[in-house]
Parts: C-alpha cells; sequence; structure tokens
C-alpha cells in the first residue's frame, strides 16, 4: 500500500472516531440531556382514549355513510385532528401471559370487554373465569370447537392443512377473536385474521392478546391491503359479507388476493340449505337464491368446486386463465381487466372483473411460476424474482438482503436476549423490503407483520407473501389499523428517513408509541445517525430509554447506526 493510500485511510479512521465520540458524547452529554429535559414531555391523553383506535374512531365513522359498510373503512384524522398526547393503559394492565400460554389465555384487565363472553356465550368463543378470559376454541359455524370444524375441513381439501405445507398463508375474514388461525398455528400455517370494529367490541385485540397475527379490516369499496396472489387459502365463517351482491364485487377481491390453485372455504348459509335452513330459521328460497348466485358467480370466476357437506363448501381458484378465457368469451358477464395494478391495494377502488393471471406457455403450467412446498418456500427463490427481466439485478440484490439480514438478525439476537423466550410474540417490521428480517426471526417463536410503505421505491409485498410470511401495505403518515398495544417489538429500518419530508415523524414515533406494549417492550430503530439524533430528541420526550447500540457487523464506516429502545412505562 502506498504512503498516500495510507495517509488517506488514516484520515477516514480519525474522522470515523471522531464522529463515533461526537455520537455518544450527544447521548450522554448532561448539558444537552438538561437540555432536552426542559423541553416538554408528551402528556398522556384522558382515560376515555385508552383504546383509541385514530382511523377506526366510532365518532368519526358517524360522518360518513353506512351503505356497503363504508363507515367501517378507514378514516383517518388529519392535521390538527391528530392527538398529540400518549394513549395510557387501563387500569390493572398485566404483562400478557407468554407464548404459546397466550393463546389460550388473556388478562381481564387488558381488553376489559365482557360484552363479547354474554353475546357469544352460547357459541363458546370465550369465558371470563376469574381475572383473566380463555379461548375454548368455539366459533359462530363451530360451537363444538374448532378441532371438529378443521377435521371437517380437511376433509374436504384435496391438500391436508397439516404437514403437506401446501397451505401456509390464510385470509380469515371476520375472524371473531381468531380461533380458526389460533388452530392453524399448529400446522405451521399462518393466518391473517380481519375484521372491523363492530359492536363485539375489539375482536381483533383479542386475536392480538393472544399473540395471533390480526387486523382492522373490512370488505366495502377499496381494496383489502394486500398484492394479488398472495393467500394459499382465504375463508370465511358466518363472516356476514354479502358474497353475491354488487355484482359480486366482494368474491372478485377474494380472487384477486388468491393465489392460483388457492381455495376459498365458505360455511354457514346458504350452504346446503336443504340441511340447515330450519336450523338457521330461513326461508328455503331465499338461500336456494343466494346459492343459485354464488354458484354462478363462482363459475364466472373459473373456480372449481371442490366439494360441499354439512355447512362448509370448497371451491378452487385455477392455475391460469386460458380454458377460462374461451369461457368468457361466451358470457355477457364482466369481462377481465384491462386496467389498473392489480397488486395496487392502497385506497385503491375494488372493480367488478377479474384480474388475469399472468401467461403461461402450457395449460399445466401454474401462472406466476410454481411455489416450494413450507418450509423450504421461505429461501427459495420467489417466482416474482426469477421471473424479473432486469438482467439478475433484482435476483442479486435478494440474494444479498437476505444475507445481511441473517447477520443483523442474530445480532439482535445478542441485543434481546428474550427473543427466544417467548416474551416477544407479536413482531412489526415497518419497512419490510423482501421480508429479509421476518425470514431471519423465523427461528424464534414470533410472527412478523411485514409492512410495505405503499409508494416504496420497489413494492415487494407480493414477493414477502410468496416466501410465506404475510404483510400489508401503508402510509405511515397515517396511524396502522390496530388497537392500541399490540405489539411486543417494532422494527424501524430507515423508515424515518424515507418519511423526513412527507410527514412529522413526530406523529410516527407516536403512533409508535400507541401500539407498543408498555412495560419490557422494544423498538429498534435503524437509520442515519442524523435522523437517530432527531429520533432521540422526540424519544425522550415520550419518556422512552434509547440506547445507541455499537458492535454491528456492518463495519465501522457503514453509514447507519441502530438505537434500541426500551419502553418501561
Amino acid at each position: 500500500m502506498t504512503t498516500s493510500c495510507l495517509k488517506i485511510l488514516s484520515i477516514i479512521l480519525l474522522a470515523s472516531l471522531f464522529y463515533i465520540l461526537i455520537a455518544s458524547s450527544f447521548f450522554t452529554s448532561p448539558r444537552l440531556h438538561q437540555h432536552l429535559q426542559a423541553q416538554p414531555h408528551f402528556e398522556f391523553c384522558p382515560s376515555n382514549y385508552t383504546n383509541h383506535c385514530p382511523c377506526q374512531d366510532p365518532l368519526r365513522q358517524k360522518r360518513f355513510p353506512k351503505a356497503r359498510w363504508f363507515r367501517k373503512e378507514r378514516h383517518c384524522p388529519e392535521g390538527t385532528e391528530r392527538l398529540r398526547c400518549l394513549i395510557p393503559t387501563p387500569p390493572g394492565y398485566q404483562n400478557p401471559f407468554p407464548w404459546p400460554h397466550s393463546k389460550g389465555a388473556a388478562w381481564f384487565s387488558n381488553v376489559p370487554f365482557p360484552k363479547l363472553v354474554e353475546y357469544k356465550k352460547s357459541q363458546n368463543w370465550v369465558r371470563l373465569e376469574g381475572d383473566r378470559f380463555v379461548f375454548p376454541g368455539g366459533g359462530t359455524s363451530f360451537p363444538e370447537g374448532v378441532k371438529a370444524y378443521v377435521d371437517a375441513l380437511n376433509r374436504l381439501l384435496p391438500v391436508p392443512l397439516e404437514s403437506s405445507g401446501d397451505i401456509r398463508t390464510v385470509l380469515d375474514v371476520g375472524c371473531g377473536v381468531a380461533s380458526f388461525g389460533a388452530f392453524l398455528v399448529d400446522y405451521d400455517i399462518l393466518t391473517m385474521s380481519i375484521a372491523p370494529s363492530d359492536e363485539h367490541e375489539a375482536q381483533v385485540q383479542f386475536a392480538l392478546e393472544r399473540g395471533l397475527p390480526a387486523m382492522l379490516g373490512v370488505l366495502s369499496t377499496h381494496r383489502l391491503t394486500f398484492p394479488s396472489r398472495s393467500f394459499d387459502l382465504a375463508h370465511c365463517s358466518r363472516c356476514l359479507v354479502p358474497w353475491t351482491a354488487y355484482d359480486g364485487l366482494y368474491l372478485r377481491e377474494i380472487d384477486r388476493i388468491l393465489r392460483p390453485g388457492g381455495f376459498w372455504v365458505l360455511s354457514g348459509p346458504p350452504i346446503n340449505w336443504r340441511v340447515n335452513y330450519k336450523a338457521w330459521e330461513t326461508e328455503p328460497q331465499v338461500l336456494e337464491k343466494e346459492q343459485n348466485t354464488l354458484e354462478d358467480l363462482a363459475m364466472q370466476l373459473c373456480w372449481e368446486k371442490v366439494a360441499e357437506r354439512e355447512q362448509i363448501a370448497v371451491w378452487q381458484k385455477p392455475i391460469d386463465h386460458i380454458s377460462c378465457i374461451q369461457k368468457l368469451k361466451t358470457w355477457t358477464s364482466p369481462k377481465f381487466c384491462n386496467s389498473s395494478d392489480p397488486d395496487a391495494g392502497w385506497y385503491t377502488k375494488m372493480t367488478a372483473c377479474i384480474f388475469p393471471l399472468p401467461d403461461v406457455k402450457d395449460v399445466h403450467d401454474i401462472s406466476g411460476g410454481v411455489l416450494e412446498k413450507w418450509p423450504m418456500r421461505l429461501n427459495t427463490v420467489p417466482p416474482r424474482v426469477r421471473n424479473e427481466n432486469d438482467d439478475g439485478f433484482t435476483l442479486k440484490t435478494y440474494i444479498e438482503d437476505n444475507r445481511t439480514w441473517k447477520r443483523r438478525v442474530s445480532n439482535y439476537g445478542v441485543m434481546l436476549k428474550s427473543l427466544s423466550s417467548g416474551k416477544y410474540r407479536n413482531v412489526m417490521d415497518m419497512n419490510a423490503g423482501f421480508g429479509g428480517f421476518a425470514a431471519a426471526m423465523v427461528k424464534y417463536p414470533v410472527w412478523v407483520m411485514n409492512v410495505v410503505p405503499f409508494d416504496a421505491k420497489d413494492n415487494n409485498l407480493g414477493i414477502i407473501y410468496e416466501r410465506g410470511l404475510i404483510g400489508t401495505y401503508m402510509d405511515w403518515c397515517e396511524p396502522f389499523s390496530t388497537y392500541p398495544r399490540t405489539y411486543d417489538l417494532i422494527h424501524a429500518s430507515g423508515i424515518f428517513s424515507m418519511y423526513m419530508d412527507k410527514c412529522d415523524i413526530t406523529d410516527i414515533l407516536l403512533e409508535i408509541h400507541r401500539i407498543l406494549r408498555p412495560r419490557g417492550a422494544a423498538v429498534i430503530v435503524r437509520d442515519h445517525g442524523d435522523v437517530i439524533l432527531k429520533v432521540k430528541e422526540i424519544n425522550d420526550k415520550i419518556r422512552w430509554k434509547g440506547i445507541l447500540a455499537t458492535g454491528d457487523q456492518d463495519g465501522p464506516f457503514h453509514p447507519e447506526m441502530i438505537m434500541v429502545i426500551n419502553n418501561t412505562e
């Protein structure tokens, strides 16, 4: 190495050390500490905001029409309407039961809603025993228990739920307290449970308190916040969705998000109405008409009916649209969509048309490409990456991203020693990229909500689902569709840099505070050094403890820094 090179290297090294010292002094300087202490802290909101969901606020919802459940969609506060206070915890709040104990029990003081116990008593959804709720596994369509229900479903599906790995990602519409998704956990199946805010009080909050993936969502006028071809199976058990209304608009939305060859399961009215109409106390003519319309819509979608028995029916989406194209030429029904991005899922209006599947060369090929069975699916290159026509750039980026996050998550395991214990269960990645963080976290007893900003440079949410993971689109200038205190660990990599010029990052940090569990939950912020310092200043006003973490293996000259926030309040 030449003398000039050595001089340059020495200057760079000295500059790097100087930066580290300045950054360290920033976090520990008594003068700076006094300056920040002099700034006002955020106060706690009044106690009636304890379970506040800003975009599903009942008072704001009343401004919007009830038609098509539009009132239950996201209606977020703007500008001065946004709260600038901290959501308080309910009296007597306790740390949730660790996983997997949490799957069957939750503290009453954490979700103090006895209404659901009374309203659904006969259906065995949830019981109140002393100071805790227990979840015996009942449901509207399975009062005998979810095990008997899943056993009956298993007899109808052409592929078994357990062991096969064919079914990994499931959408449960109108999920109740997520008993269906809870049972599928034992089959290593990841279920995204969605339900609107309704008179039952906090179904989704119960699900998340149990340590199960869930979010507030409703089939109304906008698409669900998922890309096309996401789920292996979609499920509705008496979910009260009018599947045959509006020219089958909601069934067409299910078709959009189902993977080629995926399954749709419907249980309850009008299925097998000849046997069940008396129990449902509904006129048989009404049920017959509804089932005939449903069958016609399924035919228009080119779905094949697999089975119908007792109260359950199963349809399967075709693996390609070659034969479907020929059929639709002879029908007057809605045709294929000829515009709009099928993957768009953020405030995108639903349309009564069928999104065409990717072209195939042969009728036996699967549109979009073959997916491996789980768990091979996680680390096999997803079809959407393989199909990119960019001289392998996306593939190289994807492979390097996986390597990077395996290394980083190993480092996180050193920082957060409780990752293996079940203390952290509900995890969110606010800027998920290819899902590398979530893929590396699979070795821990957690699930990860992979959030992809809707305007991210690269929309990789479809790739994340092809890996057997789950997630949603989001705009972090708005609040998330969940209840307070529902996540144990939040990972924020590059999110503040991304939104620095879009909106006030103070609101993003206050939203993190709202959805993070108190007393022992954590936030990992990974960003450029100057951004970390701005986050730290806001963080102090929330009264959180932020620790600058060193020793990451990206090297001393990497521009990113890490701050770990421990929420002890």
